[in-house]
């Protein structure tokens, strides 16, 4: 259940017998022809799909992440390292303090891994506290099934693309991108990230058949539905 489709008296309830929560971790970043929002809006909704059967409170996914990389993008705003992990980990803090125990941190934007320690430092910190951090399309049963598929299926190719990710009016090209160089790409500045890229794709089909994308979105809801229900110690 969205938890903006609560009010604080169901909360106060809910949480009287389930100490579960959900957080999506998103962007707001070039994604070639898709939106800018692909990350928050990927992030949120494999996270709502697999928690409403559970009822458990998934939270808004934060729209803003690290993405400095994408600065000659209009569109790309990113946080600092320092100021990001803080957010995460004061999100975390506060719904500690009103009584949620376990956390699943669902990550969908690659650039948001230093995130990733909050949880460590949670748990040690307070003692009983579980989270969990996950990057829903690269966990262990999703992405056997992208490569399978395809195995140079990267940022803005059609791994990102769904129905919901698509802008209205905008074409995507057919074809297939050969993935960019990797190395070349880590010790770019905004300005080589954007000649080395071109349209902002990583790499692969821009677009393949639905039963594709279906079963790249079963394994994430499947794979994040099972944390929520038995990832705990």
């Amino acid at each position: 259940m969205r938890m903006h489709d609560c009010n604080w008296m169901q909360i106060e309830e809910y949480l009287r017998g389930d100490d579960r929560i959900v957080l999506p971790l998103g962007s707001t970043e070039q994604h070639a022809y898709l939106s800018l929002g692909v990350d928050a809006i990927l992030s949120e909704r494999v996270a709502v799909e697999a928690a409403e059967p559970l009822g458990v409170p998934v939270l808004p996914s934060l729209p803003y992440g690290l993405t400095p990389y994408f600065a000659a993008y209009p569109g790309s705003p990113t946080l600092t390292v320092h100021t990001y992990v803080a957010v995460v980990r004061e999100l975390l803090e506060s719904l500690h303090d009103q009584g949620f125990r376990r956390f699943v941190v669902v990550n969908g934007h690659g650039g948001n891994a230093p995130a990733a320690g909050v949880g460590a430092e949670l748990m040690r910190a307070r003692p009983g506290c579980q989270v969990l951090f996950h990057s829903w399309w690269n966990g262990p049963r999703v992405w056997p099934v992208v490569q399978s598929i395809d195995p140079d299926a990267s940022h803005a190719s059609w791994l990102e693309r769904f129905p919901w990710t698509e802008v209205e009016g905008v074409e995507v090209p057919a074809g297939h991108k050969p993935p960019v160089d990797g190395g070349r790409l880590r010790v770019s500045d905004p300005a080589g990230v954007r000649e080395l890229l071109g349209d902002g794709s990583y790499g692969g089909d821009y677009g393949r058949p639905e039963a594709d994308w279906h079963a790249v979105w079963r394994a994430g809801v499947e794979e994040v539905r099972d944390l929520i229900a038995s990832g705990w110690r």
